[in-house]
């Protein structure tokens, strides 16, 4: 599949900007999964968070929507999820921030009145194949949004989340097979896989379950904010299916892992990513 050559100078990117634009809609009707049900979702204004809010929103859940400062994505995220009859709100900042967090947590209880679902997805990542060009900036940067505010977003979340909840973290098949010029970008997908196991273990007796997603290669605004025209162009080709997925062929994974149709499934990692096979 040959995609237009782009780059976008952002992180993590805007949809607004992407060309083509992201399938994110559902492909079925909602059946009522998460009816009653409250999600924080973050990076959740465009990419796989869009999509999950969308889906999400189409089962019945109310979406309380994180973001950096993509106020554009994030308000269309926001009008989307009303169209499917559900509640949104938006709220914009560092996810990476400790107070942040904290502080969107009380501002989705107070809206809400209650949380059940959260979706630790936001992340960035920057191409390099050089260590040594990686400075310590960068470093904490990347941990800060990836695996940081997961740490960040369950402790406060936890505090409101009740038995029947679920954490659902993005990792990445980076995770497993590693990326030559993403490195500290896989570092914390690999770390987001042993949070995820470890904190399964720490709730279990509390009935909240935490699974992660590792998505393959899918068309978000975040791959031509990372990489250049050329790559862009060719994103998705090596995988089996020849193609990036759709933010909507990965949504389904964490609407499945947040309603009670897993309600038996808890540590454990699902793998869109087009075919790849993985010893995990």
């Amino acid at each position: 599949m040959n995609l237009p050559p782009q780059v976008q100078s952002h992180q993590p990117g805007r949809e607004a900007e992407i060309r083509p634009a992201p399938d994110y809609m559902p492909k079925f009707p909602g059946v009522g999964r998460l009816k009653d049900k409250v999600a924080l979702i973050t990076g959740g204004d465009s990419g796989i968070g869009r999509a999950v809010a969308v889906a999400m929103a189409r089962e019945g859940a109310r979406i309380s929507i994180v973001y950096l400062d993509e106020h554009k994505d994030a308000n269309l995220t926001r009008d989307l999820v009303r169209q499917e009859g559900s509640e949104a709100i938006v709220l914009s900042g560092d996810a990476g921030d400790e107070a942040f967090c904290r502080a969107a947590v009380d501002e989705t209880m107070m809206q809400f009145g209650r949380l059940d679902i959260l979706v630790n997805n936001a992340a960035e990542q920057h191409e390099t194949d050089d260590i040594t060009q990686i400075d310590a900036g960068q470093i904490e940067r990347t941990f800060r949004t990836n695996i940081f505010s997961f740490f960040f977003m369950a402790k406060y979340a936890l505090r409101h989340i009740g038995p029947g909840g679920s954490i659902i973290n993005t990792a990445s098949i980076t995770a497993f097979r590693g990326h030559k010029k993403l490195l500290d970008y896989a570092a914390t997908k690999g770390a987001i896989v042993a949070f995820t196991r470890s904190l399964a273990q720490v709730l279990v007796d509390k009935d909240i379950r935490v699974n992660a997603v590792a998505p393959g290669p899918i068309w978000t605004p975040l791959i031509p904010a990372s990489f250049d025209a050329e790559e862009v162009a060719q994103f998705g080709d090596n995988a089996p299916m020849k193609r990036p997925g759709q933010p909507n062929e990965v949504a389904p994974c964490y609407v499945f892992l947040a309603s009670s149709e897993a309600s038996y499934i808890s540590g454990q990692v699902l793998h869109p990513n087009g075919g790849t096979v993985l010893g995990v």
